[in-house]
């Protein structure tokens, strides 16, 4: 009886939490201590199921690089990386994809929502499929998403071990990248080979973005430049300058590009944090979360004052949504209802076809909903069923892992909401219904990609 009713607790708050702006993981919270209740677990054990080290990490990397944006560290790595593609339009893109992945990689939950601001008026300016440069934007994101210092890894690698799974963190990180670079690949092929082509061609006419769009200022525009009919979100119109190489700032663009391309004191140290905490994890096995705060604090101690906006860049969401399902999740091992699921997923009769259909499943209420959350429903559904044998622990995770982030290029998602807001284009609507129509194709594309890719051949 108590399984069935953690089960029905389970549905209820995906449910409620999807259906509603309340937070997964309060309501995960809840549900374990009254579930735990009526199992006969003890408080204290429940209180055990609490994730410390993932809490201090999902902190300590966010507050990071809260403070990493605060003081301008970001726009300055944005800046010098837009320098060295020299303005080429298919390169911007790519540049894109790279940026975000980057930042992501490192730990940045909002490394889209840093970059979006800065990408979108680019490819509005320069006759950029729109489109083309939201989706590579996600798929870099989504791409490193679950790099062993993200918000995704912490939470996947930790589920796996508690369920006693050795799931390799690199290997993890490297599949969902390459998956994601084939999906953006095929993107760039349909929608920016035009990009290439015109360069090709010698067509020079809107091939390089200026040094202003760089750093996302208005600068001096450029004679010659002519008015094309679309509007602006205002419904005024847009003028495009001829495109040049790009160039030495003027003594006015230089100043107006000052305080992003200056590298101050405090840039210099936030640099140098960064890479050292990169280097303390790869090389010296420092534990991420507690490396992040006291570089975190370090910065907040030089500059409080200016860094104190970095405070409000902390994921609470994302910490409360993680603490509160690895709790409930405690409480489910130890009431078997995990046991029972994985009973009933074995019943569905091949665990190749059961796993194939988790995919398709996960991918659809993700894109609607919570990636983490659905991730923290599938993965103990898929444990119990890794148990029966037929199916690799492995291939599993990884395909579960990518199937639900990859639709977070949807219009519902976090990632695409972003997008959307950003996009400088004459009908929102429409273009919300282009990223439909592309999350229609991921929703189906990834679990089809998987399944022959990973599932079928590692467990055989």
């Amino acid at each position: 009886m108590v399984q069935v009713l953690s089960l029905i607790a389970l549905v209820g708050l995906f449910l409620v939490a999807t259906l509603t702006p309340i937070n997964m993981g309060l309501l995960a919270f809840v549900a374990a201590f009254v579930i735990g209740a009526a199992s006969g677990i003890p408080l204290d054990e429940v209180f055990a199921g609490f994730p410390g080290d993932t809490f201090v990490l999902i902190v300590g990397i966010t507050l990071l690089f809260g403070i990493a944006r605060a003081n301008g560290t970001i726009d300055l790595v944005v800046t010098g990386a837009l320098r060295l593609v020299r303005g080429r339009r298919w390169a911007v893109v790519w540049l894109m994809f790279a940026l975000a992945g980057v930042l992501m990689a490192l730990g940045s939950v909002l490394a889209v929502g840093m970059l979006a601001p800065i990408a979108m008026p680019i490819a509005h300016r320069y006759r950029i499929n729109p489109l083309l440069m939201g989706m590579m934007l996600s798929h870099g994101a989504l791409g490193a998403a679950f790099s062993p210092i993200t918000v995704y890894g912490a939470f996947t690698n930790d589920m796996a071990a508690r369920a006693g799974l050795h799931i390799n963190a690199l290997l993890l990180f490297a599949v969902v990248f390459a998956l994601n670079f084939l999906f953006a690949l095929a993107l760039f092929l349909v929608l920016g080979r035009g990009l290439l082509r015109r360069e090709a061609d010698g067509d020079t006419s809107t091939d390089r973005v200026t040094f202003p769009d760089v750093i996302g200022g208005t600068g001096p525009q450029p004679s010659g430049g002519r008015t094309t009919g679309t509007s602006t979100g205002r419904g005024t119109a847009t003028t495009v300058p001829p495109a040049t190489a790009l160039e030495v700032p003027t003594a006015r663009q230089e100043a107006e590009v000052a305080p992003v391309r200056l590298l101050t004191p405090i840039r210099l140290l936030t640099l140098v944090g960064l890479v050292g905490l990169v280097v303390g994890a790869g090389v010296l096995r420092i534990d991420v979360g507690v490396a992040a705060l006291v570089i975190a604090a370090v910065l907040l101690l030089v500059a409080p004052q200016r860094h104190k906006e970095g405070m409000t860049d902390i994921s609470w969401s994302a910490v409360l949504l993680v603490s509160g399902m690895m709790t409930y999740m405690t409480v489910l091992t130890q009431n078997h209802t995990l046991a029972t699921l994985g009973d009933a997923a074995g019943a569905l009769g091949s665990p190749l076809s059961a796993a194939l259909l988790l995919c398709v499943v996960v991918g659809i209420v993700s894109a609607f909903g919570s990636s983490l959350g659905t991730l923290g429903i599938a993965l103990p559904i898929a444990f119990p069923l890794i148990e029966q044998g037929g199916i690799s622990a492995v291939a599993l995770v990884l395909a579960l892992a990518f199937c639900s982030t990859v639709v977070d290029v949807s219009p519902y998602s976090t990632n695409g909401v972003i997008v959307l807001a950003q996009a400088q284009v004459p009908d929102k609507q429409r273009f919300q219904r282009k990223m439909l129509a592309y999350t229609g194709l991921v929703v189906v594309g990834a679990p089809l990609l998987v399944w022959p890719a990973m599932l079928v051949p590692m467990s055989l």
